[in-house]
């Protein structure tokens, strides 16, 4: 049997392609799933613009996510037909990945989708969305609510931060949402947003300890944004890290930690426990409808991928990039 994928290879130069694959060639595992959903993420654009050491054995198929209905398992956990979604895990880095018609995992990867969520459902969310579960799930667990002040959404416009904004504001939580694009300002509003502040306010350096008015962040952006999110929040408060849009580096002060009593949880959703994960993908299940993901994802085929992937680096995206990999 063959099968189209995204393939990624480095000789005798960079190359992105739709390419055609047999399924001998699929790395071993319990589990083969054909996947009729798939995503673009940050990372997945890095690996397809080769502009950052993301693939780490070539040649790779791209893709960090993968949303399908099992084909074949060895594993009693799983059966032929369950609909399950695969994010992580060193796919499109280290192990072939999602955009794919098909792929082969290790029975401890996949998830299976919770109602009323199918592959699209599940990818529309993608990493991005699972991750911003993740993010929103350590907030609430550090004892956050509602009454306790605003919370600030750095990159709200990107799918970490739609899908925050989202679920803080189905929370009851009041959202403070950050982008670098204000003509999105309405649809940010539109997600649950009660302000929308500009990027530049975030981007540049500031004093360590800052005037204390938010309860919380969730940053995906990393850098000056990140410290200056920090300086901000209030005593006992919480920041959530997973993203570095603006940069790896963290020029930021102890001061906050230490002067009151601020936390910062790194969120790693590469690696998470199966547990972990489906207590992320329940949280979204309960508090983001099918409806609700319409208006975050744009569909396109696997063939479009390489030049989406391109609109990302770029900034030009609102919300998230389904693939339809049998489109």
């Amino acid at each position: 049997m063959t099968f189209q994928a995204l393939l990624l290879n480095n000789q005798p130069v960079f190359s992105a392609r739709v390419a055609d694959l047999d399924e001998a060639a699929l790395p071993e595992g319990e589990v083969l799933i054909r996947v009729s959903h798939s995503t673009l993420n940050y990372k997945d654009a890095l690996a397809i613009g080769n502009t950052s050491p993301i693939v780490r054995a070539w040649p790779m198929v791209a893709g960090i996510d993968a949303a399908g209905v099992v084909e074949s398992s060895s594993s009693p956990d799983f059966s032929p037909g369950d609909a399950v979604v695969v994010n992580g895990w060193g796919q499109g880095e280290t192990r072939w990945g999602g955009l794919a018609q098909y792929v082969r995992v290790p029975a401890a990867w996949p998830v299976k989708l919770p109602a009323p969520y199918g592959p699209f459902e599940a990818a529309a969310v993608g990493t991005a969305g699972y991750t911003a579960a993740m993010c929103v799930q350590a907030l609430e667990m550090h004892g956050l609510k509602p009454e306790d002040g605003p919370i600030l959404v750095t990159g709200a416009t990107g799918g970490v931060g739609s899908v925050t904004v989202l679920l803080l504001a189905r929370a009851g939580f009041q959202v403070w949402a950050v982008t670098g694009k204000e003509e999105d300002a309405e649809y940010l509003k539109g997600l649950g947003a009660a302000e929308v502040l500009p990027r530049a306010e975030f981007a540049v350096p500031g004093k360590p300890l800052q005037k204390e008015r938010l309860a919380g962040v969730v940053d995906a952006l990393g850098s000056h944004a990140l410290a200056n999110a920090c300086a901000q929040v209030r005593r006992n408060g919480a920041v959530a890290a997973c993203g570095l849009a603006m940069g790896m580096d963290f020029p930021a002060s102890v001061a906050p930690f230490i002067l009151r009593g601020v936390t910062l949880y790194g969120i790693d959703s590469v690696y998470a426990s199966r547990a972990r994960r489906e207590a992320a993908w329940a949280l979204l299940a309960a508090r983001i409808t099918p409806a609700d993901l319409a208006g975050i994802g744009k569909v396109i085929g696997l063939s479009e991928t390489v030049a989406a992937a391109a609109n990302i680096l770029a900034g030009r995206v609102t919300g998230r990039y389904v693939v339809d990999v049998n489109r």
